[in-house]
């Protein structure tokens, strides 16, 4: 977990295959902490399972897309996948997310599907914005009660499936697809306080699908292993981030994912895995001369900019490159002949075609029992 501080460093990328370093001492001074965390988790999972507390199912199907860990799985990335493959096949979807950020997050919003729409980051939220921006065609449902907001979206839109972001543990809404994202290039080594992890390896029975992320920078073996361990069910399946084009955060102006290759830069970000994006930027060719990360969802002001600028000029890089994400935090306010490129990125699985067949084929079956 990041700490409260940001974070600078020079140091290279890891080496393909590696992982997230085990867990230091710290860990284990939270290991009750963790404990009581994981009976707190138990106890939960175990009253949604008795009728304790109450699922509630909507009138069409559920595809859930979450992981088990605290983001930074590449989980954006694969929603607007799942999305944009539901869309080619005729479906109207619609997603429900959380809107983590945002100014008022008591009041449910729905982005109606529409061309050229430009949500505020501060009231929707930088992800929910994103996704706005890149999948025009579907309704994006912006609250924490995903039932109510699923409600909303049939009476409204007329949708015919549901995505759910970030919703493996979400247990109030009744889903009839969870797919699972484990990060390549991070280990499963303990619970929130002591880890990064929000539930058990063992919740893996609950998935019926599971994508590992990342593999151009880390080895999947061991998580295949994991999943065939404890769910055999689970149907694998790869995917890699891949660069599509450079954005000028200020200008708007569109460069081709080469354009700055070889070109010294300072790469920033506030994401949940801030080392994946560090080493995907040496892989596309950028000559990283500075790094610097911040919290998850940092909304960045003027002070963290002009930082970033002083710290940019220090280190000879004449460009700063982020995520997309981070660009829908960055104030318009300063002035300065050093671009800001934001990464737009695509997740590419390697079983596409497969995986679009199997989300398919289980829609069906949902559908024939509602």
């Amino acid at each position: 977990m990041l700490d409260k501080r940001n974070l600078d460093s020079e140091s290279g990328a890891p080496a393909k295959g590696s992982q997230s370093k085990t867990p230091n001492p710290k860990s284990k001074m939270l290991a009750p902490l963790a404990a009581a965390f994981g009976l707190g988790v138990a106890l939960r999972a175990a009253a949604y399972h008795r009728g304790w507390l109450k699922t509630r199912r909507l009138n069409r199907p559920v595809v859930s897309v979450g992981n088990l860990t605290l983001g930074g799985t590449g989980k954006t990335p694969l929603v607007e996948f799942l999305t944009k493959c539901l869309l080619k096949r005729g479906r109207k979807p619609a997603i429900l997310t959380r809107g983590y950020g945002r100014r008022d997050s008591g009041r449910i919003m729905a982005l109606e599907p529409r061309p050229g729409r430009v949500p505020d980051p501060r009231e929707v939220g930088d992800e929910p914005a994103l996704l706005a921006r890149a999948l025009p065609e579907a309704a994006i449902m912006v609250g924490a009660d995903r039932y109510q907001a699923g409600r909303l979206a049939e009476e409204r839109f007329d949708v015919d499936v549901h995505v759910l972001d970030d919703g493996f543990q979400h247990l109030a809404l009744a889903r009839d697809l969870d797919v699972v994202l484990l990060d390549t290039t991070q280990q499963l080594w303990g619970l929130l306080p002591a880890g990064r992890q929000r539930e058990p390896c063992s919740a893996l029975e609950r998935a019926g699908l599971v994508v590992l992320t990342r593999v151009e920078l880390g080895d999947p073996g061991p998580l295949e292993e994991l999943v065939e361990r404890i769910n055999p069910r689970a149907r694998v399946f790869h995917s890699r981030t891949e660069l599509c084009r450079l954005v000028d955060v200020m200008t708007g102006r569109v460069y081709p994912p080469g354009a700055f290759q070889g070109e010294r830069v300072h790469a920033f970000c506030g994401i949940g895995n801030p080392k994946a994006f560090f080493a995907d930027l040496r892989r596309w060719g950028f000559s990283v001369a500075a790094e610097t990360a911040f919290r998850d969802h940092h909304v960045y002001s003027e002070r963290d900019v002009a930082r970033l600028l002083r710290r940019s000029k220090k280190s000879g890089a004449e460009v700063l490159v982020t995520t997309e994400k981070d660009a829908m935090n960055i104030p318009a306010l300063f002035k300065d002949h050093r671009p800001i490129l934001a990464c737009v990125v695509q997740t590419e699985l390697d079983e596409g075609q497969a995986f679009e067949e199997e989300v398919l084929a289980r829609l069906k079956m949902a559908e024939a029992r509602i």
